[in-house]
């Protein structure tokens, strides 16, 4: 992204912070990897910002990153500006090096592992947002589980593979009852409820309990609002959220541009029908589940009305997580 395309982003925050009063606004630095764009781009468009927002509202910086860049400087400048840094990490190192592999083919657990102790030992704790963590069912769930707490995160997010009816995601048949992706969370949610104090927060299990409850989600993918959010690429086109295009080519396109466009001129566009399935209305988790998440109902010919293709592991998740919310709560009214 050119410094050009960056002041033109950070103008365009500020117009919309102001436009609609907004006490807070979250922008977040996601990629591919950002980090390659190098110390001083970050540093001009994190500074561009908060000129062009001003006092007018409070800024939450947050970068994503798979943290084999960071170094010092990466941790001063964050500690300036105020930066939250989530990290990707698939869990051990067996289970993290089956994908994450440098350009030379090596596994990059160890490089990954060694910027997360420069992170979390010493004077930039604070700065640690959180692990993102890639649900690969064939690694053992207890095993990616405790990976994951060797760094004590003080948040933990689970990321299904991004995948639908026409591209099914890894051991996700379309016409297969089994549900691997829920057999996968239910062990490890099983460990974190149980768990006698609260190991991490994990905002997937949090966000069904909180729906459960009559509460709000705090994630994509389940819940019934629609996130809002828009995402700039690095020529400065505006898009949807942009895992749409895991559907098809153009799906998150909007045709608008920073330079010349206003965030509000996107959200007023119409874009793929939200509209869940006729056979979701009737399911009886439909309220937290509200139909998955949107890329995931696509299916080529019909678009997105139809259920997630990871309806049957929603399911069973959202109704083992129910049933041990309902038996704790009667048990604690018989008390």
């Amino acid at each position: 992204m050119s410094r050009e395309v960056m002041d033109a982003v950070a103008q365009r925050i500020g117009e919309h912070v102001r436009t609609h009063r907004q006490a807070a606004v979250d922008v977040v630095l996601h990629g591919g990897e950002p980090l390659l764009a190098g110390h001083d781009k970050i540093e001009h468009l994190l500074a561009a910002v908060h000129r062009a927002v001003g006092s007018s509202a409070r800024i939450r910086f947050v970068v994503q990153t798979n943290a084999v860049l960071i170094d010092d400087r990466y941790l001063r400048l964050f500690a300036e500006w105020d930066t939250r840094i989530g990290v990707s990490l698939d869990g051990d190192a067996a289970a993290h090096d089956r994908h994450r592999r440098s350009l030379a083919g090596a596994g990059t657990y160890q490089a990954v592992a060694g910027s997360l102790r420069k992170i979390t030992a010493g004077p930039f704790r604070s700065l640690f947002g959180g692990l993102l963590c890639t649900v690969d069912v064939r690694n053992d769930p207890l095993a990616t589980y405790t990976g994951l707490l060797e760094f004590s995160p003080p948040m933990v997010d689970f990321l299904l593979p991004h995948g639908n009816w026409s591209n099914p995601p890894p051991f996700r048949a379309a016409d297969s009852t089994a549900t691997p992706y829920a057999d996968w969370l239910i062990a490890i949610f099983d460990r974190w409820y149980g768990a006698p104090e609260q190991e991490t927060r994990i905002r997937l299990f949090e966000s069904i309990i909180d729906l459960l409850l009559g509460g709000r989600s705090s994630v994509e993918g389940v819940g019934l609002e629609i996130p809002r959010m828009m995402v700039i690429e690095t020529d400065g086109t505006i898009e949807r959220a942009d895992v749409l295009a895991t559907a098809y080519e153009g799906a998150a396109a909007t045709g608008l541009h920073v330079v010349r466009d206003s965030f509000d001129a996107a959200l007023r566009l119409s874009g793929p029908s939200a509209e869940p399935a006729h056979s979701c209305r009737r399911c009886d988790v439909y309220r937290t589940c509200g139909g998955g998440l949107l890329a995931h109902r696509y299916r080529r010919g019909e678009g997105f009305g139809n259920p997630s293709v990871y309806c049957l592991d929603l399911r069973r998740l959202i109704r083992h997580i129910q049933a041990r919310l309902t038996a704790d709560l009667a048990g604690m009214a018989a008390r």
